[in-house]
């Protein structure tokens, strides 16, 4: 079951929460953390092996995990979270459609090229598309550079103190038990999990907190929703719960 999950989710810090939330244990009662779990992902007793010493033997029992299984697991254990979420993006590469313009408000469009065999990504201004000029407007920036430089803002924008008490104000109007360390614990618990997620979701969390992404020849301009900051704090807090009860 744990192997089936890892290949479905792809993390070990993700499937870790999930398996605590389902009550599941190791052999000692004790919950199953992100390093418990490499360790079981990596013991090669479970493909028929017997290990001495470093070095693994055919064994006299019977395999419990299929090689085909056993393989795709390895696959994804030998890349780093960060490694793997650039390959997954390669593949959706469209982080910041939808909330990205130029500075004279139109969208910017996600577009790509391949090149010998490598794939090269950009936002390109509306006005280029349409074969207009206008001066003081950004052509286009490629794609890894500006998604990452609004991923590493807003990372750090969950840490300042402003942003806890401003979210902190705004949830208290749905919840008036929160407090203001309960906002900053969940915050702070999503950036240590970030590279762990896959594209898809690191997209939906950026796309729930950032409402606009403007492009100007002098830099950046990024305007937050308080109520996404609200949501992503409530779900937080109740996967917390859900753990803690667990």
């Amino acid at each position: 079951m744990i192997f089936n999950r890892f290949l479905s989710v792809g993390s070990a810090t993700l499937l870790a929460k999930e398996l605590a939330v389902d009550g599941t244990c190791s052999k000692k009662g004790k919950p199953i953390n992100k390093g418990y779990l490499y360790k079981l992902l990596k013991n090669q007793v479970y493909i028929g092996k017997a290990v001495h010493k470093g070095k693994a033997y055919p064994g006299e029992h019977e395999a419990i995990i299929s090689m085909d299984l056993w393989n795709k697991v390895r696959t994804i254990i030998k890349e780093s979270p960060r490694v793997r979420a650039n390959h997954t993006r390669a593949q959706t590469p469209a982080l910041l459609k939808g909330i990205i313009f130029g500075a004279d408000g139109r969208a910017m469009t996600p577009v790509h090229t391949k090149k010998t065999n490598k794939l090269y990504r950009y936002y390109v201004a509306a006005e280029i598309l349409k074969e207009e000029t206008h001066e003081g407007i950004v052509r286009r920036v490629p794609a890894g550079e500006i998604e990452t430089a609004v991923i590493d803002h807003v990372r750090g924008l969950l840490r300042a103190p402003e942003i806890v008490v401003a979210t902190w104000r705004a949830a208290r109007g749905h919840d008036e038990n929160i407090s203001e360390a309960d906002v900053r614990e969940a915050l702070h618990d999503l950036d240590p999990l970030w590279d762990e997620l896959f594209p898809a979701e690191q997209t939906r969390v950026l796309q729930l907190l950032v409402e606009r992404v403007e492009v100007h020849p002098d830099g950046l301009d990024i305007k937050f929703r308080v109520d996404g900051l609200e949501t992503l704090v409530s779900e937080i807090r109740g996967s917390m719960t859900e753990q803690r009860a667990a």
